[in-house]
């Protein structure tokens, strides 16, 4: 059984967070002038040409056509439109941790797994977190924003559940989560680019090509390269030497991270209520995360207690890594 994380794992797991939480930021100040979709089709363009270099996950295509549709383009569409609409970034990053409970949900009513009574608290708890956030919003967040936003949340959870009804596997040295994320994202350009056409029209595409100078360029190299090849490489090395119980809540920083960082670089300063809404959603988040305690039978009639595994980020699957810490993400 794998040891406490060690003080250089713990930093490397809270810089990650950070990049993941910075990531909204980084998005909404870059998509100026271009439009969502189109953003979304080159970011994933980008993630796409790491298939030179990354190994095929020990997937079918199915489940790799199953994530990228869903825990890629679906999720990162809503996502990108509904900040384009006006929902501030640290608001979206608290949104999209509704995927956790939604995963649940989702897992019960697709894979007849029966929550815990644990899980099922943090559900309630985050859904009454979700309504406070949603009742509460700012005047300058379009009720749609919030709706797509959620979606953007529910896309995510249907893609957890699909990667895990596979049960897709990938042992280290195929690089694990990044194989399953880096190839999965071969079926988001083309889609991606063609709701684009059909949706913002070819107009707004040649505007948002004309328009791509160096701000969304750095906005696509940090959110393709840092934040999707880097972000998921050391948090995948993460699970494999540590117990994901360990690894997980550190996600939690993410949010906090998007707020504060939203608050002092973009001056958007969260109102009363969707900063109480979204402290109860991570609190929810949190409880459905936490690790249940089962005891293992030994000699004697004693039994040693051992922590189950948590649940994890998008994009995460199960590693070769020891059996306490190889509970997937969905």
């Amino acid at each position: 059984m794998t040891g406490p994380m060690t003080r250089r794992d713990m930093l490397l797991a809270a810089l990650v967070a950070t990049m993941w939480g910075f990531n909204f930021v980084v998005i909404d100040w870059g998509m100026a002038g271009i439009p969502p979709l189109f953003f979304v089709a080159v970011r994933f363009l980008v993630v796409a040409l790491a298939v030179f270099v990354v190994p095929r996950p020990l997937a079918s295509w199915k489940t790799v056509v199953g994530v990228g549709l869903f825990m890629s383009l679906g999720q990162f569409a809503l996502l990108y439109t509904s900040i384009a609409l006006g929902l501030q970034p640290g608001i979206a990053a608290l949104l999209l941790q509704a995927q956790v409970v939604l995963t649940i949900v989702v897992a019960a009513l697709a894979l007849r797994e029966r929550p815990t009574a644990r899980q099922a608290v943090g559900v309630l708890v985050g859904t009454v977190g979700l309504g406070v956030v949603a009742l509460g919003r700012g005047g300058d967040a379009p009720a749609v924003a919030v709706v797509l936003c959620l979606l953007a949340a529910l896309s995510w959870a249907i893609g957890n559940v699909i990667s895990r009804r596979a049960g897709a596997v990938a042992p280290p040295k195929r690089l694990g989560a990044l194989s399953l994320t880096v190839w999965s994202s071969l079926v988001v350009p083309l889609p991606a680019l063609a709701l684009s056409a059909a949706i913002e029209g070819p107009e707004a595409i040649a505007a948002g090509i004309a328009a791509f100078g160096w701000r969304p360029i750095l906005s696509t190299l940090y959110t393709a390269g840092l934040c999707t090849l880097v972000g998921y490489a050391i948090f995948n090395a993460l699970l494999a030497r540590n117990r994901s119980a360990s690894v997980v809540p550190w996600v939690l920083l993410a949010p906090v991270v998007a707020m504060a960082s939203a608050a002092a670089l973009l001056g958007q300063i969260p109102n009363v209520w969707e900063t109480v809404g979204g402290a109860v959603l991570v609190v929810g988040v949190f409880v459905a995360n936490a690790p249940t305690r089962r005891r293992v039978g030994g000699g004697g009639g004693r039994g040693q207690v051992v922590a189950a595994g948590a649940e994890v980020p998008a994009h995460v699957t199960r590693t070769a890594a020891p059996a306490d810490a190889d509970r997937h993400n969905a």
